[in-house]
């Protein structure tokens, strides 16, 4: 099963590209509406406007033998905990070897920006990160079947 934290993402499409190369199921899960699909492989599901509801929603169900796609470090941290396979929209790998440090840096950053010595931008999505993502969703997808 693939898992998506869809309300931002910017790979839907790659998602569904590899996904059906795969035979594997997908689960898009947002706080507002989606563009339904007719493929019985994909499942969207709409949670309330609540606090990290669709994060909860995700870490709920995410076990060992998922993919699970965010850009979200607590809700990867819960993901990897389950034992899923987790990566972010840019390919970035989330797993045990790395998900402390992860946090540590997005607290550092949340620190910074509430003390004004950051702005907090965030570097646009580019075709290089969409090729990355591609490559390391492609390689998870293909681990999880094996």
């Amino acid at each position: 099963m693939i898992y998506v934290d869809a309300d931002a993402c910017p790979v839907k499409a790659e998602i569904l590209k590899v996904a059906e190369r795969h035979a594997m199921e997908v689960t898009f899960v947002a706080n507002s509406g989606l563009r339904p699909s007719r493929d019985p492989m994909v499942k969207m599901v709409i949670v309330s406007n609540g606090f990290d509801a669709a994060d909860n929603w995700i870490a709920e169900r995410a076990r060992e033998g998922d993919v699970v796609v965010t850009a979200d470090v607590p809700l990867a941290g819960r993901c990897v905990a389950a034992g899923a396979l987790v990566t972010g929209p840019t390919g970035r790998i989330f797993d045990t070897a790395n998900i402390g440090m992860a946090t540590a840096m997005r607290d550092l950053g949340a620190h910074l920006r509430e003390t004004g010595e950051s702005k907090g931008y965030n570097a646009a999505f580019s075709p290089r990160d969409r090729s990355a993502f591609l490559e390391t969703f492609d390689r998870l997808c293909r681990r999880v079947k094996k």
